[in-house]
């Protein structure tokens, strides 16, 4: 019966990635889709150069992809599909914003679902506005490692705004991994100058970054507030997640572990 017993938790296994899997491509699906209404070819469309370059690096097939882009653009057969962008906002446990982006075709089922993840915890849905004020949304190029050092990056940022480039907000270093962040609206220049540098560009998006931390010290409300993360990431509709949530680092492995 071991045999069986460890068949079974292999297949078990196999089912949750498989449904994470599906779950991930059906959300970069629909992030394809929406780009492609401004046009079917990457080459001028740099929302869909970004959303197809995400997908691939995910893993998802070409074919899926060009169904995708056909939705979108129309050329399949048929109406583009309805989805829509919408952004949500809320609190957690502690007053921990949270900022919800969401791809939907059904404001109403999202609504639901959304305020349903917030109050299972203690959380709740709040009116649009409420937290926005509290995020900054920036451009983020990742930068392939390994790098240089943090000295020839420096000098390398510095000379790209002198000749003319993007200006960056800053950057950050993790090991070998890099990020060079910018205003939103200057992504597209940014990544395009690195790659002109000769920078080994890994890839780039828009993220919402938290200009006033919500720290934690509770371990009841930190837990509460991560399973209320977790159950709004699970959500089919949801396309990205944000929060200001800050903790200690102990206290982090204590709930978590």
């Amino acid at each position: 019966m071991a045999g069986h017993s460890k068949w079974a938790q292999i297949k078990r296994q196999k089912a949750v990635v498989d449904a994470r899997r599906g779950v991930a491509f059906t959300r970069l699906g629909r992030e394809v889709t929406v780009a492609a209404r401004n046009g079917p070819d990457p080459a001028g469309n740099f929302q869909l150069r970004t959303a197809i370059d995400k997908a691939k690096a995910a893993g998802m097939p070409s074919a899926n992809i060009e169904r995708a882009i056909a939705k979108g653009s129309g050329q399949g057969g048929g109406e583009a599909d309805q989805f829509e962008a919408v952004r949500y906002e809320g609190y957690g446990p502690g007053g921990v914003a949270v900022l919800v982006e969401c791809f939907t075709d059904n404001r109403n089922r999202t609504v639901a679902d959304l305020r349903l993840a917030f109050s299972k915890q203690g959380g709740n849905l709040g009116e649009s506005g409420c937290v926005g004020y509290l995020f900054e949304q920036q451009g983020v190029v990742r930068l392939e490692p390994p790098l240089p050092g943090e000295e020839a990056l420096l000098e390398s940022l510095l000379s790209l705004e002198e000749q003319g480039g993007p200006p960056v907000l800053g950057y950050s270093l993790e090991g070998e991994n890099a990020e060079v962040h910018c205003a939103y609206s200057r992504l597209e220049s940014l990544q395009h100058h690195l790659k002109q540098q000769g920078w080994p560009v890994h890839d780039w998006e828009l993220r919402w970054m938290s200009s006033t931390p919500c720290r934690l010290e509770c371990e009841e409300q930190l837990r509460r507030c991560l399973r209320m993360l977790d159950a709004l990431e699970e959500l089919d509709d949801v396309r990205s997640l944000t929060s200001n949530l800050e903790a200690d680092a102990d206290l982090m492995d204590a709930v978590m572990g």
